[in-house]
């Protein structure tokens, strides 16, 4: 008997989230590589189709269509394949096996598996990098460490994991193509030694995804100056033509419209990449913060090189972010200033239209009043006439009738007949118009 109500379709895929990227372990010593490499959602069909093959060839069962990670072993490598939201990611790992007195880096993780297999991932590498993890016994000296490991380069590390172990870096890509980092076990369990590779390569990777913003902000920063100086412009020609007649303001908010159309162009083309930025910036921060370091004497830690070289990269990715809104509130602000002045002036002319147009009509009426004076003389009139003749013919008939009386005597008469009939006329038209 079920005790439960239906359950969500997306219950069981919410709930294993959590577990959808899990970390390899790792025992020192032991070797990992990482890439990080940006796909196209039009490209996801061939990488997925490009990890199968590879499975394929070894015998093992290829991930599903809808698969975010997959991971399984390789030869003598374990593979793991994560699908983030604009990247996916390669986890190699792999124990050491070779001699200690071997080159640092030499033969890593990345060159076990198949030829040509890596470079054949659709996309475009944002991130690649080797891992060495030494016992404590086998850390050599920071000097050695900085030589050896680091090709001379100035090296930043700390203590991790709360003194479980040591974490170095010089944050540069060298001649391979990878950047390097140098974790030392000081207690780490196998799982933990994992965890904290993995902590310290998505630190990089999310590093380069929140960098995609720079060049962007770069490119847009003379831009967006420019558009302020054009604003400045246009804000004083508005003023100026204000205290003037503001015969320029259809000409002036034509430029507004067009300013506003550039500014609106450069949010769509930028907003989600400066999003992304702030998102992976705030993902940076956490897992340097689950890094849980402790300074080592002389080496700024992860969280100081970061705050001194990346948070401003960030900050100024913010920044031009900021100033794209404001200058478009700005714009939209200029506009509906110019917008209302340019309403109230076709106010004003339109009331001047309308009230040319009532006096008009009070001129058509008045003309119109004296036209209908007119129209009644000559309507009298020619009634008139028209009684004269009729008396006329009563006469020949040898009626005793006097032609002049009778034409005087019917003026009033059809004076009064035609005003009427005139009256009722024009009462009948207004009527009419008014229905």
């Amino acid at each position: 008997m079920r005790l439960l109500p239906a359950d969500l379709p997306e219950r069981a895929a919410l709930s294993l989230e959590v577990h959808a990227r899990p970390s390899e372990p790792l025992a020192a010593p032991g070797r990992a590589s990482y890439v990080a490499v940006l796909v196209d959602a039009d490209e996801r069909e061939r990488e997925l189709a490009h990890l199968a093959r590879l499975c394929r060839a070894h015998g093992l069962p290829a991930p599903v269509a809808e698969a975010v990670h997959w991971s399984g072993r390789i030869g003598g490598v374990r593979l793991k394949w994560e699908r983030h939201g604009e990247f996916s990611s390669y986890t190699l790992m792999a124990v050491q096996t070779a001699a200690h007195d071997a080159p640092a880096f030499a033969d890593p993780p990345a060159a076990q598996l198949p030829s040509g297999w890596l470079a054949g991932v659709p996309g475009m590498t944002v991130y690649a990098g080797h891992a060495e993890l030494l016992q404590a016994e086998d850390a050599p000296s920071l000097p050695d460490l900085q030589q050896d490991f680091f090709a001379g380069h100035p090296v930043v590390g700390s203590a991790v994991g709360d003194g479980a172990g040591l974490a170095y870096s010089d944050f540069l890509i060298h001649a391979d193509g990878f950047g390097r980092i140098l974790l030392v076990d000081q207690g780490f369990t196998p799982l933990m030694a994992g965890r904290m590779l993995q902590r310290l390569f998505e630190i990089e990777a999310y590093r380069m995804m929140a960098l995609l913003a720079f060049p962007v902000a770069r490119r847009l920063s003379p831009r967006i100056l420019a558009i302020e100086r054009a604003l400045a412009s246009l804000t004083d020609s508005i003023a100026a033509d204000s205290a003037r007649d503001g015969s320029r303001d259809e000409t002036l908010l034509q430029e507004l419209m067009r300013l506003a159309t550039e500014v609106e162009s450069g949010l769509s083309a930028s907003q989600f990449r400066f999003g992304a930025c702030r998102a992976y910036a705030d993902l940076v921060r956490t897992r340097i913060a689950e890094l849980r370091e402790r300074r080592l004497s002389g080496l700024q830690t992860l969280d100081e090189f970061m705050s001194r070289r990346f948070t401003p990269a960030v900050a100024t990715c913010a920044t031009v972010s900021q100033r794209l809104h404001d200058l478009s509130e700005r714009v939209a602000q200029a506009s509906h200033l110019l917008s209302t002045r340019v309403d109230i002036a076709r106010e004003h002319q339109n009331h001047a239209l309308l009230a040319s147009m009532d006096r008009r009509a009070k001129l058509q009426l008045r003309l119109q009043q004296t036209v209908e004076g007119l129209s009644i003389a000559a309507i009298v009139y020619y009634m008139a006439g028209v009684v004269g003749y009729v008396v006329k013919g009563g006469r020949s008939l040898g009626l005793p009738l006097n032609v002049d009386l009778f034409v005087g005597l019917s003026v009033p008469v059809l004076a009064v007949l035609a005003y009427s009939a005139v009256h009722r006329a024009r009462r009948h038209a207004s009527e009419h118009e008014a229905t």
